[in-house]
């Protein structure tokens, strides 16, 4: 190996420049800069030496745009991030390889630490041979001028018209790049300049910097790169499309060889070492960036566009939307998630056994840490990504989150209505004549709207559950228990307690709405997601403190800086004996007593099922003191389709889709595996009653019958899809003349034939609408 040449740092401006000046000099050199037409124009030295002197002196150096990197809990990398074509990772030239940086200067600038920001013997060779050339130029321009260009090329974007000004060979352009290479060079090192140099460089095939450039090529890191590695890189520089190797490997190698006999010929390697590099083959060993979401590992797509979501909406990472996804796109930033690997991979496993990628169910499935707000896991049995089968929606949250519309969740919600009770004092042994149906009874909602009494609340069985507790109607879901305690704590009671749960807003074919405030609310006819569903129960098991769910617990971004995230806010908004009795009635569900019985695990925990009407969406939702779980399994495709029958993956048949067949063993598994050497904590509890509890009918359980939503339609009239012909009911978003949101279908106008109230019904004629029980 040749010894290795000095490297004078502090040399600056150099041979002669200092003596002559740079604003008299500009205008004898610009001629030899590949210009042959500037005696032509009439350009004088005067004229140049002007130009030079009135252009500000100042570039502003860019922070380079960088793909941002997400890691799970655990520290281990989700996804790699960047603006489609911008490939970035910056690294200080302590981590490049010598011999890239000796490559690359021997063949572009080999007089790099011997001259200033113009190299005076370089440019009047380049002169001379202009001189005698005619057409045929040759440039003179050093490292720092190139870098230069670089920046200007850079800060053009993609924009076409900057593009072109950026690269185009006027004189005036030139004139510039000399006085900002000037500058710069009384600035800066020469190593810091060589280091933005090697950052900012293109490599081709997307790859900006020599990082980015040796993980494509070689799949190694600028710090390991060869000799022959690094010469190929170094040749790339001069044009990134002619001698890509990928594409033209013989010009490719053509001019890596090239690069030796440069290094050779300066004493850099010896002429051995080149002749032996010469007959080495390209030997490229490629590794095609992928960006986005969709390189996430073991299925956490969902979860990393969740995050992505999260950062474009937070105002924490900027302003503006704009800034947002300029952050999100050039920033470099390293993003350290919630999401547990474990946790993540329990929750797919469970999906994948119970749902298969191809049925026409889904599954959606979200595990949220009680206390934090942490999202621990996030699943659904449809892949992140757009072939077959596959999703690009997230069916875990709502649409403000590239999520779907939500499910309505049935019985799931009956505990928020538990919780306004207990929290008004009223005792888990609070008791009355349960009949098999019954009205549903005046109520007030929010708005001061009174909605009249209407028939159609009913259970899932025409017996009559006789004079039963709260916790004997939770643990057997019994409708006409639910809605007379709603009546009695007041709609709006419920309401609010709800939105203290995070559930202000539910989804809709038009996007989120406000909960839907009618009698029916206590069945769970709003559309809700699993992480609201997840993160409202985890409150249940936290002592009645409620805390958001966050994604995030930290973002660094290029430079290092901490930047802000969004905050779980954990505060009060019920008293401990309020969620020690929910944590009571939902332990019911999972006892021997209740419709969860075959769901339970072996460690403290409660839960509730829910099924919607004509098995529509199955759901369980529970949690133990360190997990809470919600998992709903539907058809997002059609939310309206029956999952009946219901057919598991060994091809057993079951008649109806109960939450405890369907949407249970999910829950069941996945929490068995996630909670597997985790200690039993004991949640919570508030006293029983003595009352025996009476065990429920499955054969009959959770199917509404004629008459329970409406005249024989799920939320309307008989004939129709929700009703009588309309989208939700005869010329009504919900009914027969419905209130509802805006009528989309059938006949009478926007909000239905017969006015806002409706024809019989406050969402349909002869009806409320709502999920059944279960």
């Amino acid at each position: 190996m040749a010894a290795k040449r000095s490297v004078p740092v502090g040399h600056k401006i150099g041979f002669g420049i200092r003596l002559l000046g740079g604003s008299v000099l500009a205008g004898v050199l610009v001629a030899g800069l590949g210009i042959p037409a500037v005696g032509a124009i009439g350009l004088s030295a005067k004229a140049a030496a002007n130009d030079f002197n009135n252009i500000p002196n100042d570039l502003a150096i860019p922070d380079l745009g960088q793909s941002s990197t997400i890691y799970d809990a655990d520290g281990g990398i989700m996804a790699k991030v960047y603006a489609q074509g911008q490939n970035r990772t910056t690294v200080p030239l302590s981590k490049i390889a010598p011999v890239m940086q000796n490559a690359l200067i021997d063949i572009e600038d080999h007089r790099y630490y011997q001259h200033g920001a113009i190299d005076l013997e370089g440019t009047l060779r380049a002169l001379t041979k202009n001189a005698s050339a005619g057409a045929t130029t040759q440039g003179g321009s050093t490292l720092t001028q190139q870098y230069v260009k670089n920046v200007f090329i850079y800060e053009a974007g993609d924009s076409p018209s900057k593009l072109a000004e950026a690269t185009r060979q006027t004189t005036g352009r030139k004139i510039q790049e000399l006085r900002y290479a000037i500058k710069l060079e009384e600035d800066l090192s020469k190593q810091q300049i060589l280091d933005d140099y090697l950052n900012i460089t293109y490599f081709g095939e997307g790859a900006y910097g020599i990082e980015a450039a040796s993980e494509l090529y070689f799949s190694v890191h600028a710090s390991q790169l060869t000799l022959t590695q690094a010469a190929l890189l170094a040749g790339l520089e001069q044009s990134p499309s002619e001698y890509d190797p990928t594409v033209n490997p013989v010009e490719a190698l053509q001019r890596r060889n090239e690069v030796l006999a440069a290094m050779a010929n300066y004493d850099t390697i010896t002429q051995l070492q080149a002749t032996e590099a010469e007959a080495t083959p390209l030997n490229l060993k490629v590794t095609w960036p992928r960006t986005g979401c969709i390189t996430a590992q073991q299925d956490e797509g969902f979860f990393c566009n969740y995050v992505e979501d999260v950062v474009l909406q937070d105002p924490a990472f900027g302003r503006t939307a704009s800034a947002r996804q300029a952050l999100w796109d050039h920033g470099g930033l390293q993003i350290h998630t919630t999401l547990d690997p474990v946790d993540q991979a329990a929750e797919n496993q469970a999906v994948a056994d119970n749902v298969l990628a191809g049925n026409r169910a889904a599954a959606s499935t979200t595990m949220v840490q009680p206390g934090t707000g942490r999202i621990l896991a996030m699943a659904q049995s449809r892949p992140y990504g757009d072939n077959g089968n596959e999703t690009e929606i997230n069916y875990n949250a709502n649409a403000d989150y590239n999520g779907g519309e939500g499910f309505p969740t049935g019985s799931v919600f009956k505990a928020v209505t538990a919780a306004t009770a207990l929290e008004q004092g009223i005792p888990l042994s609070y008791s009355y004549d349960t009949p098999a149906t019954a009205d549903y009874p005046e109520m007030t909602d929010c708005s001061g709207v009174v909605h009249p009494a209407v028939s159609g609340d009913m259970n899932d069985t025409s017996k009559a559950p006789g004079n039963i507790n709260m916790v004997q109607a939770m643990a057997a879901s019994v409708n006409t228990y639910f809605v007379p305690l709603e009546a009695k704590v007041g709609l709006c009671n419920v309401v609010h307690m709800a939105q203290s749960l995070g559930l202000s807003y539910a989804g809709s074919p038009n996007g989120l709405v406000p909960l839907a405030q009618v009698q029916s609310l206590t069945l769970g006819v709003n559309a809700l997601t699993p992480l609201q569903i997840a993160d409202a129960y985890a409150t249940f098991a936290n002592n009645g403190v409620y805390c958001n769910a966050i994604a995030i617990t930290s973002v660094t971004d290029s430079g290092g800086k901490s930047l802000p995230v969004p905050s779980a806010d954990c505060h009060r908004v019920m008293r401990r004996s309020t969620a020690a009795g929910v944590n009571t009635l939902l332990a019911s569900v999972v006892s021997d007593e209740g419709t969860g019985a075959t769901v339970g695990i072996d460690w403290s925990d409660a839960g509730k099922t829910g099924t919607t009407n004509n098995d529509n969406q199955a759901w369980f939702a529970g949690y133990t003191k360190q997990i809470s779980d919600a998992t709903v399994v539907s058809n997002p495709d059609n939310p309206n389709d029956s999952l009946d029958p219901w057919y598991t993956i060994s091809g057993v048949e079951y008649q109806n889709a109960y939450g405890y067949l369907t949407s249970g063993p999910i829950w069941k598994q996945a929490m068995t595996a996630s909670m597997n050497g985790k200690p039993d904590i004991e949640l919570s509890f508030a006293p029983r009653p003595d009352d025996a509890v009476p065990t429920p009918d499955p054969s009959s359980s959770y199917t509404g019958t004629d008459g329970g939503n409406g005249n024989g339609g799920t939320y309307g009239d008989n004939g129709g899809t929700y009703g009588n012909g309309g989208t939700y009911g005869n010329g009504g978003t919900y009914g027969n003349g419905g209130t509802g949101w805006t009528g989309w279908v059938g006949t009478g106008g926007t909000t239905g034939n017969g006015g806002t109230t409706g024809n019989g019904g406050t969402t349909g004629n002869g009806g409320i609408g709502g999920g059944t029980n279960g």
